[in-house]
């Protein structure tokens, strides 16, 4: 969970030539573990192939619910209509899901930014040789002495932001309820280990995860703004993605408390 801000995108109605262009999309890994000064910069090849993935959506744009965990402006408010509706097939949005690189993280420290009341600043260990530092605007929901060694859900390749003179690169993700006054990070299980790349649904879907999106793919095609409506916490406090399990090798990703909450 990180930042406060406001999201909560729905949209883009998917084609019948998404999905296998969706499913057979491979981008190639990044260089270095994470860039230190932007987003890991894409190649023409993988820019060309999610061009042709995403452009058969169409991106309707309203106001959603609020994120906790980026930057004030790191996406934009959005919503979509109800799953129910028929316009999203699930295999697409899950498919779209596996673009993001979601990890288990581990907060080795955080403290209160200097500068911004209701932030906190954390160093997560993401499985890359330095931790990552990230901004969460949990102050008022979360007691500091809670964040740190904790296991978290850490979305890796959202594009760098300063937050008041902090760069944080990720957020943490939480579950909140319907007033937002409730919020809980998820919680991978204990035996998770951080690095570990997370997904939805069985272990096949886990064998067959493509290479996730760049920061500036994420953001440019709306990535996050199209799967973020479908996660929710079921009436068990575990995260699913629509029908899926939101999976580690060791076992699903839960919140503490929050049933059918929203996860952002």
């Amino acid at each position: 969970m990180g930042m406060a801000t406001t999201i909560g995108l729905r949209g883009l109605s998917l084609s019948s030539c998404s999905l296998p262009l969706l499913r057979s999309l491979k981008t190639k890994p990044p260089t270095s573990s994470y860039p230190t000064t932007g987003a890991f910069a894409a190649t023409t090849g993988t820019t060309s192939t999610l061009k042709a993935l995403l452009l058969p959506y169409s991106l309707i744009i309203l106001r959603g619910c609020p994120s906790f965990c980026v930057a004030p402006n790191a996406n934009a408010a959005a919503t979509a209509p109800s799953e129910s509706n028929g316009d999203y097939p699930t295999d697409d949005i899950k498919d779209a899901a596996h673009l993001l690189d979601l990890r288990v993280g581990r907060i080795i420290k955080a403290w209160r930014h200097e500068e911004a009341d209701s932030l906190y600043v954390e160093e997560v260990d993401v499985g890359e040789p330095e931790p990552r530092i990230i901004c969460s605007g949990l102050v008022n929901n979360i007691p500091l002495h809670l964040l740190e060694d904790a296991k978290v859900v850490v979305f890796a390749n959202l594009k760098p932001r300063n937050m008041r003179g902090v760069k944080s690169c990720g957020m943490l993700m939480a579950a909140s309820d319907a007033s937002h006054q409730n919020v809980e990070l998820l919680v991978p299980p204990e035996a998770s280990v951080p690095g570990e790349r997370i997904w939805f649904g069985t272990e096949h879907d886990k064998d067959n995860l493509p290479d996730p999106a760049t920061p500036n793919q994420v953001q440019k095609k709306k990535i996050w703004e199209l799967v973020q409506p479908h996660l929710k916490t079921d009436a068990s406090c575990t995260a699913m993605l629509g029908e899926h399990l939101m999976q580690t090798s060791a076992g699903a990703v839960v919140c503490k408390s929050l049933k059918n909450a929203n996860i952002s």
